[in-house]
Order: structure tokens, then C-alpha cells, then sequence
């Protein structure tokens, strides 16, 4: 199966075909309302209106399998974002992305790009450390670890990079950029 053989769900119950975003460039992340890295929103959200012309798409799919930190409805969580981050891109239904009711989505996205750290810094040695306690494993599974991992795929379908919270969102946005240019690998 391909990036394009799969589909999400939104809140009212229809399903989003990733056919649909053929030839465009896709980022697809699992977010919250009350994490740390939430204001992650202001970032997607300048990335969506700068490139959205060019072929640009977000599937944002809430996810409150990490602390609890997107409680609520998908009502409230899309009221929240679109008034305190200024999002214009649809949310999905609030989903899994891991264990056994995870998307099949995320499941094929952790296949094509798995785990491969946190980077460094003080928030990488901090969500090291936090992960440790939880699974002493987790360097060596593809699982998401948070909020607000993201996989970019490119216009002919290939999950070609997975960016974890602890990347800066200027990173993600330089290697969009240079997709849309077409110099990224």
C-alpha cells in the first residue's frame, strides 16, 4: 500500500482520502491543545497560508494518547486552534496513532519513517529522559513518542522525512521550502 491508499477520519464521520492530496506535498501530525510544544499551531499555521498555494497540505489529527493533553471535543480542540493559533487547515477527528486502535494511517507513516532520536538540546535530553521512565525501549520502536511528530511526503507519495517535537518548526519549514523548490531529498 502507498501514502495514498489510506484515509482519516473527521469529526463528522466522513473520511478524508489521502488520494485527494495527490501531487501535493503532505505534512501529517498528531497534536494537542495543552502540551508544551503546542505552540507548534503558530508555526503550521504560518507554514499552511505561506505555502498552501503551492501545493502544500496539512493533516492535523488530534491525539490524546500523550498525558492526556488533548482533552475535549473536536469541536472544542478545532475552536481552540482556530482562535488562539489562527489554523485555516482541517483537523481530523480526534484518533489514536498509537497501539491497537492507531490510524492505519500512522501505522504505514511509522513503517516508512521510524524513530531516530530527539536531536539535541535541552528539550531533546528532557523528552529522553521523560521516555526513559515510561519505556525503557523506546529508541528501538517506530512508535510516536508525542505530540506534534510530523511526516512530510512528497508530491509522489514517499513519507521522505519525520521531524520529531524537539526539531525547530524552522527546520521543518526550510525542508518544505526546499521541497516546494524541488531541492530536497
Amino acid at each position: 500500500m502507498t501514502f495514498y491508499d489510506y484515509s482519516v477520519p473527521t469529526p463528522k464521520g466522513e473520511e478524508v482520502l489521502m488520494k485527494a492530496f495527490e501531487g501535493k506535498i503532505v505534512l501529517v501530525v498528531n497534536t494537542a491543545t495543552g502540551c508544551g510544544f503546542t505552540p507548534h499551531y503558530k508555526d503550521l499555521a504560518t507554514m499552511y497560508e505561506k505555502y498552501r498555494d503551492k501545493g502544500f497540505e496539512i493533516v492535523d489529527v488530534p491525539c490524546n494518547q500523550f498525558a492526556g493533553q488533548t482533552p475535549g471535543t473536536d469541536e472544542e480542540i478545532h475552536e481552540f486552534c482556530s482562535l488562539k493559533y489562527k489554523t485555516k487547515f482541517p483537523q481530523m477527528k480526534k484518533s489514536d496513532v498509537n497501539g491497537v486502535n492507531a490510524l492505519p494511517l500512522f501505522e504505514f507513516l511509522k513503517s516508512e519513517q521510524g524513530f531516530k532520536g530527539f536531536g539535541k538540546g535541552p528539550k531533546a535530553l528532557a523528552m529522553s529522559a521523560m521516555l526513559k521512565k515510561l519505556d525503557k525501549n523506546y529508541k528501538v520502536n517506530p512508535d510516536i513518542k508525542w505530540n506534534f511528530t510530523k511526516f512530510i511526503v512528497d508530491r509522489e507519495g514517499k513519507v521522505v522525512a519525520r521531524f520529531e517535537p524537539t526539531v525547530k518548526m524552522s527546520v521543518v519549514d526550510a525542508f518544505v521550502a526546499d521541497l516546494i523548490g524541488g531541492t530536497a531529498v
